[in-house]
């Protein structure tokens, strides 16, 4: 049994679902922001500006963005009251459309993040560790599709890119919930621009390098996230796991509390891990390669 990402027909699509613009606090306008990234042989973006009035409740269109190998999503970061330490929600909505309506005052992240989903938006729960998001408020956004794992932008900026604890947390709660690996760039880092871009994104495996496909995809967790690492194939043969990757230094399988196995070795493409630890329980497969740069598999569910 293999992951469906792995399975699902179509090829992999590389893109980053969550990026600005100066439709709200980015430096460049969306067409720059799409040619940057399809520049840089990105197949697919996201432009997901600040959905506030300070901005105007912005959905960027970058459909004039879109050629025969570059295409783009419609989205937002969508904002509400608010978290259990007073900060404004941060949820982060990739497919949404043109005419989405702007917030009430009274709207909650809850309300918000439904309205979102019912718009036909794949979910995701924001930065969790740039603004010490807790269990307690992820409970609020049950229609999440998945929890950023890696921010670059949050890394890149105060060092709390990380989402891996927050996402397994909710693993060990129950909750069926996905990764997701994101650039959150605003191309206006000191002293390089683009320091904030290009450090995490996201493969889809589709048939068509189209919206509805890549929606579609990612709703179904038929993807994986990365900083560098490539994740070939990951299936489950008997009692253990088999892991193809690019050349890697440390393959990891990771679960509930301190449950791990792992092979280190150079340039490693290929291991096999047993699962016994991880019966009748969660999983997930991490890939380090040696600059430390991860990929990170959506769970297992065994």
């Amino acid at each position: 049994m293999s992951l469906s990402a792995f399975t699902a027909p179509g090829r992999f699509y590389r893109g980053n679902l969550h990026t600005h613009s100066n439709r709200s606090d980015g430096s460049l306008p969306p067409e720059e922001v799409c040619r940057r990234y399809a520049e840089r042989g990105y197949d697919f973006l996201c432009i997901s500006d600040h959905f506030l009035p300070s901005f105007d409740f912005p959905i960027t269109d970058t459909r004039s963005s879109r050629t025969e190998t570059f295409t783009t999503i419609i989205g937002a970061e969508v904002h509400a009251p608010v978290t259990s330490s007073g900060e404004k929600w941060h949820i982060l909505a990739v497919g949404l459309p043109l005419d989405f309506l702007p917030t009430t005052a009274d709207e909650t992240g809850t309300d918000l993040a439904l309205r979102c989903g019912k718009a036909g938006a794949f979910v995701v729960i924001a930065h969790p560790e740039w603004y010490a998001l807790t269990l307690e408020d992820a409970a609020q956004i049950g229609n999440a599709h998945a929890v950023e794992v890696y921010n670059h932008t949050s890394q890149v900026r105060m060092s709390r890119g990380g989402g891996a604890y927050f996402l397994d947390a909710l693993l060990s709660e129950g909750r069926k919930i996905n990764a997701l690996a994101t650039d959150d760039a605003h191309f206006n880092t000191n002293p390089n621009p683009d320091r904030d871009a290009f450090g995490g994104w996201v493969m889809v495996k589709a048939e068509r390098n189209e919206p509805i496909d890549l929606l579609a995809a990612l709703k179904a967790g038929d993807y994986y996230s990365s900083q560098g690492p490539e994740l070939h194939d990951i299936a489950v043969e008997g009692r253990e796991v088999l892991v193809r990757c690019s050349p890697a230094a440390q393959i990891m399988v990771l679960g509930r509390g301190r449950r791990y196995e792992y092979v280190a070795g150079n340039d490693l493409t290929t291991a096999r891990l047993p699962l016994d630890k991880f019966a009748g329980d969660w999983c997930r497969v991490v890939v380090m390669d040696d600059a430390g740069k991860c990929a990170w598999s959506n769970p297992l569910y065994l």
